[in-house]
């Protein structure tokens, strides 16, 4: 039960610094680049700034070696230490280990003495006083947050039970984020396997080919191969290129003048808008756009510009109305069917899309152009083969979006309670 804090009661939260809490905040190490070996088969998880994403951490990227620990700054850090962002663009950032891990120098580890404080409970602090810590990033060229301001921040601490109750209010919110964020991970692993095999690995032909045990699926597909400019496909099958799976309508450029007061107008998506939402560094405006500019709700997006590792991909927008930036395609279809396909046929060639904006990158940025998609060749699925891969896709892409989208009311109800919880203005009873 949520109640008004009294007074009394208020005058038991103690004030704190995050190095009175913690029994350890430290920072990681870059093991030598230039000893492959202390990448390759590695036991230890190393965790990078961009994986910080304000959930539990459970694995990363890369792995490294435990004679790379021994020979760098990394350390091993123990489960539930809070992970803080401390350079560039993820300032601010934050995560939680779920199992033991090591960390870049980026990265500040807080490892909390459970006998002061819980571990979530400097989590949300953190998390409520990100604007804060943003501003006190210092640097020209890439803002940086030091280790020592970090270990002087304070914050208002209650009863370590206290402290518990607090965070598990919270925490069962985020935990059911996490959640759904996982199963959409194995749903989109499912859906990929789907159209590898229909689409990528014919394995329907091949079972007609070879005469094996069928499938339902494998009567719509013809028992043979053909050539074709991208090597073999079904027999009377086509190929299209990728600029004609779809109508591809680029955003809209906005002037400084276009802008106007937050709240007002429409929120003007950009590549940010895409990874995060919007926010409060997120621009409105009333400049009038025609309705392949303008975006709702369960349109597919694709970014073709920007950083091509991180940037380039296919989008689900989730939030309502809002005008596109340039730099963002629009993917218009015909139906829900073609949509989904052209979402999934995206995501498949994103390596493929990646490297080619990767060879025209400067300054960090790379793109796809129109001439790119147009080279680009795909296969052109029958109608009927179509329709029975939906049959099998819409209920699997549903879900995974009603996931996300559930995920955004869970956010905005934790976000809301968050500061009242944090900051004593509320008490659990």
């Amino acid at each position: 039960m949520v109640g008004k804090v009294t007074g009394e009661e208020q005058s038991i939260w103690n004030v704190a610094s995050i190095d009175e809490v913690c029994t350890r905040v430290t920072s990681g190490g870059t093991p030598s680049r230039r000893k492959p070996e202390y990448y390759e088969g590695g036991v230890w998880p190393w965790v990078k700034t961009q994986e910080l994403k304000d959930c539990w951490l459970d694995d990363t990227e890369e792995m490294i070696t435990e004679d790379a620990v021994a020979n760098s700054s990394a350390k091993v850090l123990p489960k539930k230490t809070v992970m803080l962002a401390m350079y560039g663009a993820t300032v601010g950032k934050l995560g939680v280990l779920r199992r033991p891990m090591t960390c870049n120098q980026a990265s500040c580890a807080m490892i909390v003495d459970e006998k002061k404080a819980d571990f979530r409970f400097l989590y949300y602090q953190l998390l409520n006083a990100r604007p804060k810590l943003i501003s006190l990033a210092t640097g020209a060229a890439q803002q940086n947050l030091s280790g020592t301001v970090i270990k002087s921040l304070k914050f208002f601490f209650p009863s370590v039970p206290e402290q518990k109750r607090i965070a598990h209010i919270l925490g069962t919110l985020d935990d059911k984020i996490d959640l759904n964020r996982r199963m959409n991970v194995t749903l989109e692993a499912m859906a990929q396997t789907l159209f590898q095999s229909w689409f990528v690995d014919f394995d329907s032909v091949r079972r007609n080919a070879e005469g094996g045990e069928s499938r339902p699926e494998d009567s719509l597909f013809p028992d043979s191969f053909e050539d074709s400019a991208i090597g073999e496909i079904p027999a009377g099958w086509e190929i299209m290129s990728l600029y004609e799976t779809a109508t591809y309508r680029n955003g809209a450029p906005f002037k400084p003048a276009d802008f106007c007061s937050n709240g007002d107008g429409l929120p003007v998506v950009k590549i940010a808008e895409l990874k995060t939402g919007i926010s409060e560094q997120t621009k409105w405006s009333n400049k009038q756009l025609g309705s392949d500019q303008m975006i709702d709700t369960g349109d597919l997006l694709y970014s073709w510009s920007g950083s091509p590792d991180t940037s380039l991909d296919a989008f689900l927008w989730s939030r309502g109305l809002g005008l596109l930036n340039q730099h963002i395609f629009k993917v218009i279809t015909s139906s829900d069917a073609e949509k989904r396909f052209v979402y999934y046929l995206l995501k498949h060639l994103r390596p493929i899309l990646v490297e080619t904006a990767r060879d025209k990158q400067t300054t960090g940025l790379g793109h796809v152009t129109v001439a790119d998609m147009k080279r680009l060749q795909v296969c052109r699925p029958q109608k009927d083969v179509l329709t029975a891969f939906d049959r099998l896709i819409a209920p699997i892409f549903d879900k995974a979006f009603s996931n996300t989208v559930e995920n955004q009311t869970l956010a905005t109800l934790r976000d809301t309670l968050l500061p009242k919880l944090i900051s004593g203005e509320h008490s659990i009873r």
